[in-house]
């Protein structure tokens, strides 16, 4: 019995309670024994509170195929690997050649598998339609790759709306060289998203009602305390500001646990996946974000983490309480568990709907207090490179008037300002310049005006929680930039959306109807990215790094998925040392798949 996710109509919906939806079942992950499912052995061997196996060497076997789950009370289809969701860890070793024989027992879907932010060949890359053709129903293709990297990335398919429905694992790669910095044991923590709905149904209704999951919009009540805290003008422009958007300050994220179950290591929270330590270890813990459209907010309530590594690579160690990590990324941090048998590991979502949680502890079996939900973060119009709020990005435009709110449908403020193409860091008046592309362009529904980088701001719900708060500003790789070119060219490009159509673009532009973006090979140039939506976007480029430069246009840190806020304005280098054609696109996997995608060409 296989199924399809990318077909409509085949997976049905069916309300659970608020708790089961938010905490899940204690079993979790692959549901064994039901009915009309035939799994293979292996599927019984890995206990929902350890997580997926790990596979390990220089070959490797892995089947595509289709299991039944169970995270709410209901048995519902996935697509795994070799029967489990997660897929299994694939541990390799830098310097070695890897192969991968990956076989599609799905009857009637194309699949693929991506190496997230493994340096490979175009055609080993895994994306379908530029430098592969996906993988087709009873197909094997042959993944074959030396490894020049070591560190802490993930694999997930590429086509539709797979990843979402569970076609993602952790990938390790050991170094050969000694890494800067020790430990005595290490755990994967991979932190998923997961919906009983059929994904392609998700993405259908985001399209029809993108508001469904945000229940939090202000109430008369809310406007009768903000007109008491900050009087009847200032409340009164602020609503119209928020009107003229059609958005609400309450709008964090797309989808949230309404719709819903966090999983770590495809364990749902009443499952408690757990971590065995022992007293005086320094344990490392490779944390990946492999969810489709969540950011989490993590921290260990008792325990300092060092952060030693971000997206795989080595970074000058910092000391915090809690990070966010964004769609895609991964850090690695080392924590020195002492006096006490057990400590929570707890990943709230951004918009503080739910959470996954696991347990570090002295033996299985063993919890600690689950802490409260943080209160629910609010946009502000500086958030969104509208206001004038001093330390965000501060602001010529306000919120009331013109340019400082939004872009209507006609073009607004990017039309009347008549700003053409980019223009260095502005336009008249120190404001933000924007492409023709994006003027009177009924896919754009507003424009920051005075985006700044941000980099040391911990961002939206995490400003001033008296928790020391990893920031991109934070993280200096250990490696320096090892091109050291300054760039040669610099390229912008503004990331567009509509939220009520849930469109979403570089420059307005879809990729549908949009041209490649052309790289010379060899070349260092600077991308700059200008985010004119009120989201986050994690922003991924496939087959090269991209090194994160500091507000004055420095070397910071090397990463392959670079996050950025709303009203953000962030540059970074890539060098093109790989010839073919690559993705370049939003990690949140329902924008992706409404536009926010380009194909990248590197030409010799």
């Amino acid at each position: 019995m296989h199924h399809d996710p990318s077909r409509p109509g085949r997976w049905a919906h069916a309300p659970l309670s608020r708790r089961r939806f938010v905490q899940g079942l204690a079993l979790g992950g692959v549901a064994l024994g039901t009915a009309g499912w035939r799994l293979p052995a292996f599927a019984a061997e890995t206990d929902a509170r350890s997580g997926p196996q790990v596979l390990r060497g220089t070959e490797f076997d892995l089947s595509i195929g289709a299991s039944p789950v169970n995270f709410t009370g209901r048995t519902r289809p996935a697509i795994t690997v070799n029967g489990s969701l997660p897929a299994p860890i694939l541990r390799w070793r830098e310097g070695d050649t890897v192969t991968l024989r990956v076989a599609n027992r799905m009857p009637d879907a194309i699949t693929s598998l991506h190496w997230h932010g493994i340096l490979l060949p175009a055609d080993m890359d895994g994306a379908p339609g530029l430098s592969f053709n996906g993988i087709h129903p009873g197909e094997t293709f042959v993944y074959r790759f030396q490894l020049r990297q070591s560190g802490t990335y993930w694999y997930h398919s590429h086509s539709l709306f797979q990843e979402q429905a569970g076609l993602y694992g952790a990938l390790i790669v050991d170094p050969i060289e000694p890494l800067p910095y020790a430990y005595d044991r290490e755990h994967v923590v991979l932190l998923s998203d997961w919906t009983d709905l059929d994904p392609g149904r998700l993405f259908r209704r985001l399209k029809q009602y993108s508001e469904y999951d945000n229940y939090y919009k202000p109430t008369v009540g809310d406007f009768i305390r903000d007109v008491r805290q900050q009087g009847w003008a200032a409340t009164v422009a602020d609503r119209r500001a928020w009107g003229r958007m059609r958005m609400t300050p309450t709008d964090i994220s797309d989808v949230n646990a309404h719709t819903y179950t966090y999983l770590m290591n495809g364990t749902a929270p009443a499952g408690n996946w757990t971590g065995l330590f022992r007293s005086g270890e320094k344990v490392l813990l490779r944390f990946i974000n492999g969810s489709a459209m969540t950011y989490f907010d993590v921290r260990i309530p008792g325990l300092k983490m060092t952060v030693v590594a971000a997206d795989g690579q080595p970074i000058h160690p910092v000391s915090v309480d809690e990070f966010r990590i964004a769609v895609a990324e991964t850090f690695d941090v080392i924590v020195e568990p002492s006096g006490q048998d057990a400590y929570t590991i707890f990943a709230q979502d951004m918009g503080r709907t739910g959470h996954a949680r696991g347990t570090l502890a002295v033996r299985a079996g063993l919890e600690a207090p689950v802490p409260a939900a943080d209160p629910r973060p609010l946009l502000t119009m500086d958030d969104m490179g509208h206001g004038g709020h001093a330390g965000h990005g501060g602001g010529a435009a306000a919120a009331e008037g013109g340019c400082g709110a939004a872009m209507g449908m006609e073009g607004g403020c990017g039309a009347s300002m008549g700003h053409g193409a980019h223009a260095g860091h502005g336009g008249a008046g120190g404001m933000q310049a924007h492409p023709a592309s994006e003027t009177r362009n009924p896919l754009v529904d507003m424009q920051t005006m005075t985006p700044a980088p941000r980099l040391d701001d911990p961002g939206i719900g995490l400003r001033g929680n008296g928790r020391r708060v990893l920031t991109y500003a934070d993280m200096r790789s250990v490696a320096g930039d090892e091109d050291g070119r300054d760039p040669g060219r610099e390229l912008e490009l503004h990331l567009t959306g509509h939220m009520e159509k849930f469109s979403w673009s570089f420059d307005g532009i879809p990729f549908s109807g949009a041209e490649p973006l052309r790289l010379n090979y060899g070349e260092r140039m600077r991308i700059v990215l200008v985010n004119d939506t009120m989201m986050t976007h994690p922003i991924h480029l496939h087959g090269m790094w991209s090194d994160v430069e500091d507000a004055d246009g420095r070397f910071m840190v090397r990463k392959h998925t670079v996050d950025m806020p709303p009203g953000t304005r962030r540059g970074f280098r890539v060098r093109a040392d790989a010839v073919g054609r690559w993705a370049f696109h939003c990690h949140l996997l329902y924008h992706m798949e409404a536009g926010m995608m380009r194909e990248v060409r590197v030409e010799a």
